[in-house]
């Protein structure tokens, strides 16, 4: 590269200018940097920061990334659990963490939901972060307990309907997948159900189970084993297709309410400025990692669906889901806590 230089200057000097000689060595410059900066990364050890306490999935996904990025790369991978906030305190460190791909940040439902849950926020996910990939996916189950009167979809929504104000449902927190999942599905049934909030998903389903609130919507890892334990009964998956860890349940919007669809996701950004090199090189690891069988394997044992794309794919993804949930915390009114 030095002698190329050092060639592009004699020449230059010596002959007149000549603007696509010019911007034929700009590219060739250009593209000798970015091969380097991808050949030379990692060069220090990775941070994934985790807006979220240790043990959920979105844990384990950077845990299960961590471990593979050390095998393939030689370099540590710290794994750095930053929650509360409502996750904007770990996205806050990550947005201002120096963009040379060492810092990486695993998002989710919430990073496509504050920018209109929340009047003000300490970052901006469209100019803060690049996208690096859209890692997995679940779908919520609609559950019940058992001693409902209720056995599928369009039960739920007649008794609903008989005792409007009455039933009540559980979720995760205001603002959580599982509340803007059930207020979207009350706005497409024009039903009334009054939110009881918890802090965290668990203690919500253990009062689902005692029968303390009715029936909520929360995600397949969450409640899988107390619905084949019988604890909960399915009524639906909140997914445009079926879930393949429950084949014979029928979609929300095959059991009555058209085009109702959503999933809960994970996925993985980087800080904006990252250089484009660098992103693709975490791009296509990622994407060999979420195919490898052990890891198939974990996610399906947690009711999760390895996903993976381009960065491009996900910056899309990223930009429908911002704008389908803004319309949603609007229509509703749900403010953040």
């Amino acid at each position: 590269m030095r002698n190329f230089l050092l060639y592009f200057a004699t020449s230059f000097a010596s002959t007149r200018f000549n603007p696509i000689f010019f911007l034929c060595v700009l590219c060739v410059l250009c593209g000798a940097s970015l091969s380097s900066t991808a050949d030379s990364y990692p060069g220090k050890t990775i941070r994934i920061i985790v807006p979220y306490t240790p043990g959920g999935f979105n844990d384990t996904l950077a845990r299960t990334l961590g471990q593979k990025l050390t095998e393939k790369w030689g370099q540590p991978v710290v794994v750095d659990n930053r929650p509360g906030g409502g996750t904007t305190i770990g996205t806050s460190l990550a947005a201002k963490a120096p963009a040379d791909g060492h810092t990486l940040l695993v998002v989710s439902f919430a990073f496509g939901v504050n920018p209109s849950l929340y009047a003000q926020l300490p970052y901006d996910t469209r100019r803060d972060f690049a996208p690096v990939v859209l890692a997995a996916g679940t779908p919520n189950i609609l559950v019940v307990n058992p001693q409902l009167p209720v056995k599928t979809v369009q039960d739920l929504i007649a008794l609903a309907k008989s005792k409007p104000g009455k039933l009540n449902y559980a979720t995760a927190g205001n603002g959580s997948s599982n509340h803007l999942c059930m207020e979207m599905f009350k706005s497409m049934t024009g039903v009334d159900l009054l939110h009881v909030p918890y802090k965290g998903s668990a203690p919500a389903v253990t009062d689902l189970i005692g029968g303390h609130v009715d029936v909520m919507f929360d995600n397949v890892p969450n409640v899988l084993q107390h619905v084949k334990a019988g604890k909960l009964r399915a009524l639906a998956v909140s997914s445009r297709e079926r879930s393949p860890f429950m084949p014979d349940l029928p979609t929300v919007a095959e059991a009555g309410v058209p085009g109702f669809d959503v999933s809960v996701w994970f996925g993985v950004v980087a800080p904006a400025g990252t250089p484009e090199s660098v992103i693709a090189k975490l791009n296509s690891e990622i994407n060999r990692i979420l195919k490898l069988p052990a890891v198939v394997e974990l996610f399906h044992k947690q009711g999760v669906v390895p996903l993976g794309g381009s960065p491009d794919a996900f910056a899309a993804f990223l930009r429908a889901q911002t704008a389908k949930w803004a319309k949603v915390v609007k229509d509703s009114g749900v403010k953040a806590e």
